[in-house]
């Protein structure tokens, strides 16, 4: 039905940047909201950053300054640019649709995940 691809996690020194991308395919009739959330080993799973069809913005505080989200409507895609990486950043960033489904003639709507991309930002 909807399927979520992640691209763009590694390894990288403190200060540095990467950015992830997440591309939705699948029988999406339209795309709610997108974000980003993060898991570290041993601790519950946070929103980092999130977007809306419309374009409103929501940021964790520990990321705000330094990470940006941004989407590509024609795409299906969000993307995560974080900089200014510290250790505190190490997790498994997820990326999750929220979108409207359809079908044959059944429409619905559903949270999506993708599999999880590893970022690690070392000391």
């Amino acid at each position: 039905q909807v399927q979520l691809v992640e691209s763009g996690g590694g390894l990288v020194q403190t200060g540095g940047s990467l950015g992830l991308s997440c591309k939705a395919s699948g029988n999406i009739e339209s795309i709610n909201a997108m974000a980003w959330y993060r898991q570290a080993p041993g601790k519950q799973r946070e929103l980092v950053a999130a977007i809306t069809s419309g374009n409103a913005i929501n940021y964790a505080n520990s990321v705000k300054g330094r990470f940006t989200i941004s989407r590509d409507n024609a795409k299906n895609t969000v993307y995560l640019q974080m900089n200014s990486l510290k250790p505190e950043d190490t997790a498994v960033y997820y990326c999750n649709v929220d979108c409207t489904v359809k079908v044959i003639t059944r429409t619905f709507d559903g949270r999506y995940w993708g599999q999880g991309t590893q970022v690690t930002v070392s000391s």
